[in-house]
This record gives C-alpha cells, sequence and structure tokens, in this order.
C-alpha cells in the first residue's frame, strides 16, 4: 500500500495522520499484516552471504604503505601475485587507506571464488618475501575476530575437575561373548548384536539419518565414524553411542584409519572456478582423540593419482598407505619417480627427502614391520629389467632384491603375520602375443629371505583370485579359463622342509571366483558372486574336505566376523530384490535370514588383538572340553527356552481358536430363532431332522477281450 492510498484510507476513517507517530505503531511478534519491511530483500541478502561464511577471503598484511599516485601499481603487483593462485572476485581486492594521510595502511583483503582458493593463497604466499622490508604476513579474515579476542592480560587457565570418559572397550565384556554388526538400510544406520542363541540380532543403537554415505568401524573397533557434508564424527560408547570429536572437512568424500587408531585421513576433490584447471584434491591427517590437523596435502587430481588402481576422479585411495603394526609411526605416498615416506612425530619426511625409485609403479608395506615393497616395471624397451625390492624404513637399506624379466603385470600380496610376501607376476610368452603367471614366494622372517618359483601345472590358467591363510602358511588360488575354474591350496611348508612350498589338493571344475579365509585360519568359502549368482562352499583345509554347499541367491557381499565363530552373506541395494543378509556358522549351517530393503552396507565391528598370550591361548584350546561345558549348558538352557517359548506360544493359538469356536457356537445358537423362520418353522438345524439313505454304486473292476478260434471244419 503506497502513501497516496493510507492518506486517503486515513481522512476516509477521519483520522489526522499528522498527530500519530508512526514509529511507535510495534506489530505482533512475527505478524506483518502483508506489509514487507523495505529492507527486506537487503536481510535476505545478508542471511545469504552469513550462510556462505567468510572463509574465502584473506588478509594480507606487510604491504608497502604507498600514496596514492602509487596505489594503482601496488595493486597490479598484489593481484597479479594472487591472481595466480585463484580466481578474485570482481572487486575482490581492497586496499584501505588512511583519511588523513591519504596513503595506504600496509594490508589488503581479497576475496576469491572458492574457500579452497582463499586457503591455498595463504599457505602458498604466507611469508612471502616481496622485497627486503616488506615479508607478507597472511591470515584468513575468518581468524581475525578470534585474534580480537585475546585479553590483554594473561590469566592463568582454569583447571576443571576431572570427569573420566565411558568405557569404549564396553563391548568387549559382553557375558555372551557376542559380537556386534552395523547396518544401513534406507535413511536407518543400526548397530546390532549377533545373537546366535536367540537366532536373531538383538538391537543396540538406531538412528536415522546418522550418516550422509556410509558409516566405517575403526581397525581395532573402538570407534564408529560417520560422514557428513562438513566433515567427518567419530561415535562410541557402551550402547548410546555418544559422539566424541568432529574432522571439520567440507564436502569429505573417503576416510582411512591408521592401523592402530590414532590418526584419520580425510579426503575431497572440489571443481575448480576455472573449468579448463584440473580437479583439487585436498587431504587432511587429525589426530583422532584431540581433532586438530596434524598434516594437510593440496594439490591437483594429478598429483595423486600416481600408482595403483583408480578410485575417486582417478585418484588411487587410500593415498597414503600405513606402516605395519599399531605404532602408527610411518605413512607412505607415491609419485612419479618418488615413494613420500613420512614420520609421525613431526609429520614430515624421514631424512627430509623422498625415497628416489625411477618409474615406480606401486609399493605396499608389511603388515607388522616397517618394511616397503616395491615394484618397477621394465624400462628401456627391456634392456632394464622389472624388479621387486624391499626396502627397510627409516634406514632406506635395500634388504632384497629379484629382478623379473618379460613382465607385463605384477601384484603383490602380504600374508597378515608378515611372514611371507607373495608376488604374481604376469610374463609374456615369446611371442608376445599372450601372458603366463607365475609366483614369487618371499620368505621374509628367514636369513637373506630365500625366494621361491612356484608355476601352475597349467602355466596358462588365468589367475581369478589369490588368498593367504591368515596367520598361517597356506594359500589358495582360483585359477581356469573355462566357466566352471579350479581352486588349489599350497602350503609353504612340505611336511618336515619348511623351507619349500607344496600343494596339498586341487578342486576341479568349481563355481567360484572369490576366496574368503575365516580371520582364525583353517575354514576357507569358495564363493561365486556376480555371474555365478551366490555360490557358497565351506571347506576345511586340515581335512581337505567339503563341509556344506550353499546359495545366497545374488549376493554381493562376504565377511566373517572377527572370531571366525560366524560369516555374513548380504545382497545390498546393488540389485533390486532380496536386500538384506543371511548369518551362517563357520561349517555352513543357515542360521537366520534377515530381509531389509534399500540395503546398503553391512560391517562387523572389528576385536583388537587378544591380552592373551600364546602359550595361554594353546593352554586354553588343550582344555577346550572342560570350559565348553558351562557354554553347552547355557545353550542348552537357551535351547530349552526357546522350546518353552514355542510351546507357549503353541498353546495361546489354540486358546484363541477355541475361544474363535466358542463365540461362533454362542452366535449360532442366537441366530438359531431366526434361521427357523426364514425356514418357515423347520427346524433343520438338528441332527435328527436329517435322514441317512444307502446308495448303491455300481463299480466296474476290469474289461478284458480274450480271442476265441473256432473249427470251421467239425
Amino acid at each position: 500500500m503506497d502513501e497516496v492510498a493510507i492518506e486517503d484510507r486515513a481522512a476516509l476513517l477521519g483520522i489526522n495522520m499528522s498527530q500519530i507517530d508512526l514509529d511507535s505503531v510495534q506489530l505482533p511478534p512475527g505478524e506483518d499484516f502483508g506489509i514487507f519491511s523495505d529492507d527486506e530483500d537487503l536481510y535476505q541478502g545478508d542471511n545469504l552471504d552469513l550462510d556462505k561464511g567468510l572463509g574465502n577471503i584473506i588478509i594480507v598484511d606487510n604491504l608497502p604503505v604507498v600514496p596514492r599516485e602509487k596505489f594503482e601499481k601496488l595493486e597490479g603487483v598484489v593481484r597479479k601475485i594472487y591472481g595466480q593462485i585463484g580466481v578474485i572476485k570482481e572487486d575482490g581486492l581492497w586496499m584501505p587507506v588512511d583519511p588523513d594521510t591519504q596513503k595506504t595502511l600496509g594490508y589488503c583483503f581479497i576475496e576469491y571464488n572458492t574457500a579452497q582458493e582463499a586457503e591455498l593463497a595463504k599457505e602458498k604466499t604466507n611469508g612471502y618475501k616481496l622485497d627486503r622490508s616488506h615479508i607478507f604476513a597472511v591470515s584468513m579474515f575468518e581468524d581475525f575476530d578470534r585474534f580480537m579476542r585475546v585479553p590483554d592480560e594473561w590469566a592463568p587457565p582454569e583447571t576443571k575437575p576431572y570427569i573420566p570418559g565411558e568405557n569404549l572397550q564396553q563391548w568387549l565384556t559382553d557375558e555372551k561373548a557376542r559380537d556386534q554388526f552395523v547396518i544401513r538400510a534406507g535413511s536407518d544406520t543400526e548397530v546390532l548384536w549377533n545373537d546366535v542363541r536367540q537366532l536373531k540380532p538383538e538391537p543396540v543403537h538406531r538412528r536415522p539419518f546418522w550418516t550422509e554415505s556410509f558409516v566405517q568401524w575403526s581397525p581395532l573397533g573402538t570407534y564408529l565414524a560417520t560422514v557428513h557434508r562438513q566433515g567427518s564424527a567419530v561415535w562410541g560408547g557402551a550402547s548410546t553411542f555418544n559422539r566424541l570429536m568432529r574432522y571439520a572437512h567440507p564436502q569429505v568424500k573417503l576416510i582411512d584409519f591408521s592401523p592402530g587408531e590414532k590418526y584419520l585421513v580425510t579426503y575431497s576433490s572440489h571443481e575448480p572456478s576455472n573449468p579448463r584447471d584440473p580437479q583439487r584434491v585436498v587431504i587432511n591427517i587429525f589426530d583422532v582423540r584431540t581433532g586438530k590437523i596434524m598434516r594437510d596435502f593440496k594439490g591437483s587430481a594429478d598429483d595423486f593419482a600416481v600408482g595403483g588402481t583408480g578410485a575417486v576422479t582417478g585418484v588411487s585411495w587410500p593415498v597414503f598407505r600405513w606402516g605395519g603394526g599399531r605404532d602408527d609411526k610411518y605413512f607412505a605416498r607415491i609419485g612419479k619417480s618418488v615413494v613420500s615416506v613420512y614420520e609421525t612425530e613431526t609429520f614430515s619426511l624421514v631424512d627430509k627427502k623422498s625415497l628416489k625409485v625411477e618409474n615406480v609403479m606401486d609399493f605396499s608395506w608389511s603388515p607388522t614391520d616397517p618394511i616397503l615393497a616395491l615394484f618397477v616395471p621394465e624400462l628401456g624397451g627391456g634392456n632394464q629389467p622389472a624388479r621387486v625390492s624391499l626396502v627397510q624404513i627409516p634406514s632406506k637399506e635395500e634388504l632384497r632384491q629379484k629382478n623379473l624379466f618379460s613382465v607385463s603385470d605384477c601384484k603383490m600380496y602380504w600374508q597378515s603375520n608378515g611372514d611371507y610376501l607373495a608376488v604374481k607376476v604376469d610374463r609374456y610368452t615369446k611371442t608376445k602375443k599372450s601372458t603366463y603367471t607365475g609366483f614369487e614366494l618371499f620368505r621374509i622372517k628367514e636369513r637373506d629371505i630365500p625366494i621361491e618359483v612356484l608355476e601352475l601345472e597349467n602355466k596358462n590358467d588365468k589367475i581369478i583370485a589369490f588368498a593367504w591363510e591368515p596367520k598361517g602358511h597356506r594359500f589358495a588360488v582360483v585359477h581356469g579359463d573355462g566357466p566352471k575354474p579350479d581352486v588349489s591350496f599350497y602350503s609353504m611348508r612340505s611336511g618336515n622342509n619348511t623351507g619349500r612350498v607344496s600343494k596339498l589338493t586341487t578342486l576341479k571344475g568349481k563355481q567360484a571366483n572369490a576366496l574368503f579365509w575365516s580371520p582364525a585360519g583353517r575354514y576357507i568359502i569358495l564363493a561365486g558372486l556376480k555371474n555365478f549368482n551366490g555360490q557358497l562352499e565351506f571347506y576345511n583345509v586340515d581335512e581337505l574336505e567339503t563341509m556344506a554347499t550353499a546359495e545366497h541367491f545374488m549376493a554381493t557381499d562376504i565377511e566373517w566376523d572377527p572370531t571366525g565363530r560366524y560369516v555374513a552373506t548380504a545382497v545390498t541395494s546393488v540389485h533390486e530384490m532380496e536386500n538384506g543378509f543371511n548369518i551362517w556358522s563357520f561349517n555352513g549351517k543357515l542360521l537366520y535370514r534377515i530381509l531389509k530393503d534399500h540395503f546398503f552396507q553391512f560391517a562387523w565391528r572389528p576385536r583388537p588383538p587378544s591380552l592373551l598370550t600364546p602359550e595361554k591361548e594353546e593352554e586354553i584350546a588343550k582344555n577346550l572340553k572342560k570350559y565348553s561345558k558351562k557354554y553347552e549348558a547355557e545353550d542348552q538352557d537357551v535351547s530349552m527356552l526357546l522350546s518353552e517359548q514355542d510351546r507357549e506360544k503353541r498353546r495361546m493359538l489354540k486358546d484363541e481358536w477355541e475361544k474363535w469356536i466358542s463365540r461362533w457356537k454362542q452366535m449360532h445358537e442366537e441366530e438359531k430363532l431366526e434361521r427357523q423362520n426364514l425356514r418357515d418353522g423347520e427346524a433343520s438345524d438338528e441332527e435328527e431332522e436329517y435322514e441317512a439313505k444307502e446308495v448303491e454304486v455300481e463299480e466296474l473292476l476290469d474289461v478284458s477281450e480274450e480271442v476265441l478260434s473256432f473249427d470251421f471244419d467239425e
């Protein structure tokens, strides 16, 4: 309503507008009666800016103080330096001027299109030397408010009373010795106990929209990590799963824990403001307990795409691979002809320089020791052979090297204790038209690290899968070119000779393309996934016999629980039907099945290594019958309870049925008179009204034909 219309309405109502103070008129809270503020657009704009934050603005200090006539020249120099790092917004460079002297104040504000560009500008130019007397000091605009809140006078920090935290290992003390797992289905994430005695999972904690992409257990099972647009978070506790720490990393896509759970690596990639520029990658390494960033790495996606297989935007994940053991002392990444090894005491390069390895293609750590295995392909058209090297860290001493000829590809597999390294080598034939595969087997813990060569009986067989027995000395190989490949088992010990590899057996024509060893060894699942539609064979390698064969149609994932007692098979939302998971015993008995629509993820909660000594574990194994009596009695009690529950359920069903019959008879009796009236007074309900008659039925038992011969001469 404009001003003229308001005055006309006031005159019509007999109101003198000159006597009214419009500023004193107060509307009820939340009510505008359709009268919008002149500042509404301004407020909306402010809110948008506040939502975006000020992370894309930097402050550059220690600039030269110049008069008006040199202002344009200084601005040109600053714009040239900072325009190389990112795109400065239009009117995004502001250099304040002293109103009295008309000279610059020695600092400026620069606004970029993205916060990532601003962070990179701070990283690259803080300490930049413009000349002898002007060294830039660059800070983020968002930090300015924090600096201003620093008090002028120092005060001792307040001492807070110690409050003990929640026991994050509480789940390990379960009286029934059960394991937990996490599932994601629809918008819900649930943590559950695997209660096999009750033949169903028992809920622990459930939360909708707990994560925006996936969840991940830490390697020792202490934390459950979730991923969000703002960053990652870890949760833990007995049953409530409280949030323990946040890790700010906008648009985080992937996370990875160090083996000892001390550090969390987060990864994100960002579209550049200029489409011709490569994608930018940001990697942060956080201290898990404090949430502090220990080191960050930034650059183009190409800088992090060397070696390994592509994951997201061509980047090999994990970019940083952690050294073996729970010390979390070393981590490394592969670059162009270098392997950069960092130590976590200062988060800097070991010896302050990378390990130069010409044309290095891949590397992997021993699971238990600071030993790197490096693969270098052939160079110079085959004049320089391919090689696998074992390098000790931090000394960078080469422990062992093996030259390999006519190599087309190479993959490395460590045994879980770091005792053995298998190198699968694909070699060209003499004609170079095809390849064949063999294995180089390194005995890491033996003197001088002896190497043994293993070739299959039919060396032209394609290797479909390979897997070491955890904590053991055996391995399995799926090989063959037909629709039903063979599965062979080998041992690194041959009878009394522990230094020679030997074949145990070959299983012919199996519907298998994947191998899943039990974490405790001895048992393995030969699985046929994808085009084999979920065929499962539970195999005892000690006895070399099949315990059971089964099928989980369209199964996409198979995962043993950390004890090796149970195994889960799952059908995720890759398929639209039969989503859910099955829980099996180690010997192939289906225990229970749970169907879940839009099922995304299943993951057992890992267990930390046992605190028992190997001698104590061996003693328990010898006296297992003594310990098992207690659990067998408990199992029998549970079985009797389940039987009693079944009997009670059947009794309730019977009682319900008898009540229904009784109600029906009562209703039938109440309607008897009405039925009699409908039948013109005949009481046809009575049994004696019915007359039983005998009915004769003729039945033809058999028909046969007989041909009689007649003698017409008689």
